[in-house]
């Protein structure tokens, strides 16, 4: 039997054998679209927050230099595939980080398991990182949001730079900072103002980070 068949005026008419392969392939698109967060996590899509935001939700916000990153199943959950990583504490911002910091992350793309989740031996990294979980997982604020790598900037200073190249990292921070009475210097009011992607000076990043974390405790 044709699965279209059309009335004498040429009007296309749909048999219900059509319309049932229709609805399957419409299910299965939509089911692929709400899946593909779950299998990639570098591309996974999560809500812009500003560096207020992720101060306030951040259990701990920590610089520090990668000692080991290692993938491994979770010692509960077998089926979980997850990142252990273990820094060298600079500087904790937010939080009782001292001397050295494990954490373990859930990792769901495939390539997560291949290089670790991007995390690297000697890394210099700036972590903004949720509380953990009942079963110790944890992972930075926003995904790519709240991990910034941190780089020389060829004057003798440093620049910090996250996953999603600091984009909308600034967006209304200037009205939170004078709401929460948070003192900006000139500097930081006029970044504030301006700023919309690209490399920030680490000294005024982890200002506001301190300065706004506080506002979390």
């Amino acid at each position: 039997m044709r699965d279209i068949i059309k009335e004498r005026d040429g009007t296309p008419v749909f048999t219900d054998a059509h319309r049932q392969r229709w609805r399957c392939a419409v299910a299965l698109a939509a089911a692929l679209l709400l899946a593909a967060p779950a299998f990639a996590q570098r591309g996974a899509m999560t809500v812009p927050r500003n560096i207020e935001q992720m101060s306030v939700r951040a259990a701990d916000i920590i610089r520090g230099n990668v000692i080991s990153a290692r993938v491994e199943k979770h010692p509960e959950l077998s089926n979980l595939n997850t990142v252990v990583v273990t820094l060298r504490v600079r500087e904790t911002l937010k939080g009782d980080a001292r001397g050295t910091f494990t954490f373990r992350q859930y990792i769901w793309d495939i390539r997560d398991r291949w290089d670790a989740a991007g995390y690297r031996k000697g890394q210099d990294l700036l972590l903004v990182l949720n509380a953990p979980t009942h079963y110790g997982l944890t992972s930075p604020v926003g995904i790519e949001q709240g991990r910034f790598l941190i780089r020389p900037d060829g004057k003798g200073g440093y620049v910090a730079v996250n996953g999603t190249g600091n984009a909308r990292l600034l967006d209304g921070v200037a009205a939170a900072a004078a709401k929460d009475g948070v003192p900006l210097t000139a500097k930081q009011q006029s970044l504030a103002l301006k700023h919309r992607s690209g490399p920030i000076d680490l000294a005024d990043l982890t200002a506001l980070f301190r300065a706004f974390g506080s506002r979390g405790t």
